[in-house]
């Protein structure tokens, strides 16, 4: 099988904890933490390793939250290729309010990645072996422009990986810059942002991905519409896949958990339909859990077989 690699720029450590209710100034007595492995390369890669896959996770650590971030990875047994990094490797915190059902999301900014390390992370890229998939996802850090993930991604087509980016704003628009891309996943927002203009009738998401299809920036578009799904694009076609009713929990790590998915099926030469239905399994699957949990095999087999009986 084709083999799948995910770079992460700016990683994260991740904890969630319970609270009765939340109010200012008072204290907030909490749960103990659950500490998890983030950021968006990273999830995806713990996605693929959830799903019975193999994903091999590179990025930068730093400090003692880069050490707790690598041993919670061995734990998962996801494959890792780490840089050093000067910096810690930054901690976000979720909070979920057992009173109100509401989530709090506290992100720091991503840990400084100078020119150097920055370096060593294109260089491990550039030994993946031609014709693996390379996801590239989550946000940039302080220090690296768009210029640099733009060079990047040319230069590791230049060696026949095939790129798939899961970002938004200016990051997204320099990665299809690129052209040729295997896979982008925007929402319905980030997708007016790539073509300039509101979507508001019934057929305009539909028709600003095809138009980036057929621009050859990238060959599949998969616009994520929440509840409804998703609606998936590539040269042959279009397909929409709307997940059953379901009680969300938590949205956090439902993008990451349908674009492991997704990349998993790529890797198995599985058609439109089939990789759509298992991301959108994969993303929903991810939302029945509270806090930070990615998707799990049972629970998105159980929606795969939903989506393909019907």
């Amino acid at each position: 099988m084709v083999q799948i690699y995910t770079l992460t720029l700016s990683p994260s450590l991740d904890s969630a904890t319970l609270t009765p209710q939340i109010y200012p100034e008072g204290k907030l007595r909490c749960s103990a933490p659950v500490f998890e492995p983030g950021g968006g390369g990273i999830n995806v890669a713990r996605a693929i390793t959830h799903l019975g896959g193999k994903a091999t996770a590179i990025f930068p650590a730093g400090g003692a939250t880069g050490e707790h971030l690598i041993a919670l990875l061995a734990d998962e047994r996801v494959a890792v290729d780490t840089v050093k990094a000067k910096d810690w490797t930054r901690q976000n915190l979720h909070v979920h309010v057992e009173s109100s059902g509401e989530q709090y999301r506290f992100v720091m900014p991503g840990a400084m990645l100078d020119d150097d390390e920055f370096r060593q992370l294109e260089e491990k890229v550039l030994l993946v072996e031609s014709g693996s998939l390379l996801v590239i996802s989550g946000s940039l850090p302080p220090g690296v422009k768009t210029e640099k993930l733009t060079q990047l991604i040319r230069a590791a087509q230049d060696k026949g990986l095939r790129c798939i980016v899961d970002s938004s704003g200016e990051a997204l628009t320099a990665a299809l810059s690129s052209g040729d891309l295997e896979l982008i996943k925007p929402n319905q927002k980030e997708l007016s942002a790539l073509v300039n203009r509101p979507l508001t009738q019934p057929d305009d998401v539909r028709t600003a991905a095809q138009e980036l299809v057929r621009s050859g920036k990238t060959r599949r578009v998969v616009v994520s519409l929440g509840p409804q799904g998703a609606l998936a694009v590539d040269e042959s076609g279009f397909v929409q896949v709307v997940p059953p009713p379901m009680k969300s929990q938590s949205t956090v790590g439902a993008g990451d958990s349908m674009v492991g998915a997704m990349t998993l099926k790529l890797a198995q030469g599985a058609s439109l339909l089939e990789m759509t239905q298992h991301g959108v399994a994969a993303g929903s699957a991810a939302t029945i859990n509270q806090g930070t949990r990615l998707c799990s095999l049972e629970d998105t087999q159980k929606i795969v077989n939903y989506l393909t009986q019907r």
